[in-house]
């Protein structure tokens, strides 16, 4: 049966108004707002002014409130507002995936020690239902891998750059003008954001806990105009990529961008939409494809959330109970082209497998398989670009000739 939800909400910035209003605006769903915590009192906003208070406490510590929905950009605070919420026997609702990313295993627990739900589907890829896809309708399909497209930020510039010719600074900036992007974009343009929505899906998709320092992310900021010009040429989209799959008793994944010809899945994906592909062993592959940054598209993941625990609902981490003794690991190679100025240390021997190479204007290319710890020093060189092959998979050391089931492709 439904129950009637009173929210406390930290946070009333892009993400919280279109939570208000989506809730306002859609039938059915029991909740509303008691009380919104905020930061800076003189800030204009939609709402009468007794919804808003500066104390978190006046939420936390409120028996009234059921739910509390974290909203802020601070990772480290909304990890201390989720773990008082339940302490004080409140469930949590948040789209906060840095601060899940670095402490799921814990929030996990804590879970279990309060016996209260933290849902979190806003997190990642917006507007998709991929972690209660993953929960409910891969429960006990055997999932091989998952990857796609989780920033909408990035996607969007991309988008701008290839089909209206914008240079990549215009494209930041229509970006964030938009909402798209934050005024300090380093997490969407270096891949730190799709990371951590990795490390969350992974905990959904193989029942493994991993550290986001263990997942090497490369992301669009070092594309260069010789890389687009070489794109175009070639008939290619480039793409920033989160991947993750299982082979055997390993799980690997990374986040880089990737050259996709016109027959890839992703290369439809325009704007600031998202897409998440899942290979199942049943199931087959499939994609899902929805808007992946903005108010509403998050707003109303939050609110599905919220909706759910109408019902009390809580994820169980099912593939966490079903597939034991699988870990994490970087011991694989991946295909890339490897881009760098004369005079670097790239040499055809710190490839796995080289296929070619050239040079002009100073410049190097070269392709082939390369170790993925290898790949990811080179990402932290100055003037050196990185781009996944459009047939770029994961080859473990034992498999250095037979390419993994699942790949990009």
């Amino acid at each position: 049966m439904k129950k009637n939800l009173k929210l406390g909400l930290f946070g009333f910035g892009c993400v919280g108004q279109g939570l208000h209003h989506v809730l306002h605006e859609t039938n059915g769903i029991k909740a509303e707002i008691k009380k919104i915590c905020i930061k800076n009192p003189n800030k204009k906003r939609p709402l009468s002014d007794h919804f808003f208070t500066l104390n978190a406490d006046d939420i936390l510590l409120d028996p009234e409130i059921d739910v509390v929905v974290e909203l802020i950009d601070d990772a480290s605070a909304a990890f201390g507002i989720t773990k008082k919420a339940l302490q004080n026997g409140k469930h949590v609702v948040t789209a906060n995936k840095k601060m899940l990313a670095e402490n799921l295993e814990e929030i996990f627990h804590l879970q279990q020690q309060y016996d209260k739900s933290v849902l979190y589907e806003g997190a990642v890829c917006g507007s998709i239902p991929i972690l209660r896809n993953l929960e409910e309708y891969y429960d006990n399909d055997l999932i091989s891998g998952i990857e796609g497209i989780f920033n909408g930020s990035t996607n969007y510039i991309l988008t701008k750059v290839f089909e209206e010719r914008k240079n990549y600074g215009d494209a930041l900036r229509q970006a964030q003008d938009l909402g798209f992007a934050e005024s300090d974009p380093s997490l969407d343009v270096k891949g730190f954001d799709p990371k951590f929505k990795l490390v969350i899906a992974i905990a959904h998709a193989f029942g493994v806990f991993v550290k986001p320092e263990q997942i090497f992310n490369i992301g669009i900021d070092s594309i260069s105009d010789l890389d687009l010009k070489f794109a175009r040429e070639k008939g290619y989209g480039i793409k920033l990529v989160a991947r993750a799959i299982k082979s055997g008793h390993d799980v690997f994944g990374l986040v880089a961008p990737q050259f996709v010809d016109a027959h890839h899945p992703l290369s439809s994906v325009r704007n600031e939409y998202n897409a998440v592909t899942v290979q199942g062993a049943f199931s087959e592959k499939q994609l899902f494809v929805g808007k992946g940054a903005g108010s509403y598209p998050t707003g109303s993941a939050v609110l599905s959330d919220i909706s759910a625990l109408t019902y009390d609902y809580r994820y169980e981490y099912k593939k966490l109970h079903q597939q034991a003794n699988l870990e994490f690991s970087n011991e694989t190679s991946i295909e890339a082209f490897v881009r760098f100025p004369h005079g670097t240390a790239i040499s055809i021997q710190d490839f796995e497998e080289f296929q070619s190479g050239y040079a002009s204007n100073g410049q190097h290319y070269m392709l082939g398989r390369v170790n993925l710890k290898k790949l990811a020093e080179w990402a932290t060189w100055e003037n050196v670009g990185i781009i996944l092959s459009p047939e770029a998979r994961f080859v473990t050391k034992t498999e250095k000739s037979e390419v993994l089931t699942y790949s990009a492709a």
